[in-house]
Order: structure tokens, then C-alpha cells, then sequence
């Protein structure tokens, strides 16, 4: 499945390996555009829609059907091998991405998550968004108002938001449905068997807040990730990228000056 993507370049030309922002479930490329906009500083920068997300095809998700429509696509774009940056679900899409195909990553940035079956309330946001109850007009006021219901942190609502098609017929843009069809998928972790490692550099920022990377998870990182280190970034929950954008810019800053 080819993706959608939005690209963007430096202003001199550069030979310098390309960079890919893979977004967390019910996100989409354009909540990246801050931290593509740094990056694209330097290099090229390329933000994907996965499958069921923005402007990308719907279907069935599992992690395997994810990294291939992930290398297809850039593949397509000439942007292999490439940078992988994943928040949150596209996190575990980089790691196995990673784990699976290490000659086409050249180095591995993780957003808040571990290499471990994860939820903390996905299943339910999802169910709840699912069955919210759209007016016959909406226009983004109106839907700031009705997402409250749903999501407490505004920074995380304002993201939310871009989900939602406004107008007449209001709704939501992404296959919630094939979402919520394939959440035990999502939120699983596929078995890797003894010696499977990816030994590029790898950096995990974790939010303070958020539980999503524990020292439970430090055995199984060392593991996988042999060339990683952790950095975790002060007084921010689970959306780490959204809450302080330039904290989270100024790690991957530097994280990429080292590639």
C-alpha cells in the first residue's frame, strides 16, 4: 500500500541520508510538521499517513502489512535507506521496521514506547470516539467543544482535531472501524526470537509522565537495541512531542547531528 506523505527539503542541497516521522495511532503526518520542519533543516524530511490515518488507504493493520506499506513507500520516494523517527504506534512500527529489515535503517529515534505490548486506554478512546454523536454542521469551534468530552489536555485535542472532517456531513477522517477491528494488533508486540537485534544507533525518549517505557522494559531494550540510550524528557505525559515541542526537538537535534 502506497501512503501518503509530505516532504520537505533544505533550502541547499544536502547528501546527507533522509529522515521519515512515522505519527502514533489517531495521529497523521501533518501533527509532525514542527519537528519535520526542523529536520528538513539539514535533510530531507519525509512525514507519512499510515494506513487508516490522513490522507492514506484504509484496510487491515498489523505490524508486518505496516512495514511493508512503511518501505514501499519510501522506496517509491527514493528515501531508502532513511532515519526513522516514530512516536508512540509508529515507534513499534520503527522498531520492527528496524528489527526486520536493518539495512534499511540507518538509525532508530523512539518516541515513548518500549518493544512490549502496550494500551493504557487506547481500546477505550477509541470505542468512545467511535460512538461520539456528530451535529449535522460542525465548524472548529464546535468541534473543539464536542473533543473536550473525549480528551482533557488541549495540546493533545488541538491534534485530535485535525481527525475530524468539518463542515456539512461532519465525521471522522480515519478508518476508526478497520482501527478498532485491528486494536489487539496494535497494541500487541510480534515474538523475537533469541539473537534477532538491530545494532544501529537508537535513542528512546520517554516522557516523565507516562508509563509506557519502565525499567521492566530496560532488559528486553538492551536486548533488541544494544546501541540505544534512554532520554527522558521532564514533566510531559505520553504525547511528549506535542506537550513540549521544542524540548523534543532539541534531543532530536542532536541525536541526528550524530547519524
Amino acid at each position: 500500500m502506497l501512503l501518503n506523505v509530505i516532504e520537505r527539503r533544505p533550502l541547499q542541497a544536502d547528501t546527507r541520508l533522509p529522515v521519515v516521522f512515522l505519527h502514533g495511532l489517531f495521529g497523521r503526518a501533518r501533527n509532525m510538521g514542527f519537528l519535520q520542519r526542523q529536520a528538513s533543516q539539514t535533510r530531507r524530511a519525509l512525514a507519512l499517513d499510515l494506513r487508516n490515518h490522513g490522507e492514506s488507504p484504509h484496510g487491515p493493520m498489523d505490524y508486518p502489512k505496516m512495514v511493508e506499506d512503511v518501505l514501499e513507500t519510501l522506496e517509491a520516494h527514493n528515501a531508502l535507506p532513511a532515519v526513522l523517527i516514530g512516536h508512540s504506534m509508529g515507534g513499534k512500527l520503527a522498531m520492527i521496521a528496524a528489527l526486520q529489515h536493518p539495512e534499511q535503517v540507518a538509525a532508530l529515534l523512539v518516541a515513548d514506547m518500549a518493544p512490549a505490548r502496550t494500551g493504557y486506554g487506547q481500546s477505550t478512546l477509541a470505542e468512545k470516539m467511535l460512538h461520539l454523536k456528530f451535529p449535522p454542521f460542525l465548524d472548529r469551534k464546535a468541534a473543539t467543544t464536542l473533543l473536550e468530552k473525549l480528551i482533557d489536555k488541549r495540546d493533545v485535542r488541538d491534534l485530535m482535531l485535525q481527525n475530524v472532517r468539518l463542515g456539512q456531513n461532519p465525521g471522522w477522517e480515519i478508518g476508526l472501524p478497520e482501527i478498532m477491528a485491528s486494536m489487539p494488533n496494535i497494541e500487541n508486540w510480534p515474538y523475537m526470537p533469541e539473537g534477532h537485534a538491530y545494532d544501529g544507533l537508537t535513542l528512546f525518549i520517554r516522557g516523565e509522565h507516562s508509563p509506557y517505557i519502565g525499567a521492566q522494559h530496560q532488559a528486553v531494550m538492551n536486548r533488541l537495541f544494544p546501541r540505544h540510550r534512554l532520554e527522558t524528557l521532564p514533566n510531559v505525559g505520553h504525547w511528549l512531542h506535542a506537550e513540549d515541542p521544542k524540548g523534543f526537538s532539541k534531543l532530536m537535534m542532536k541525536f541526528l547531528a550524530e547519524v
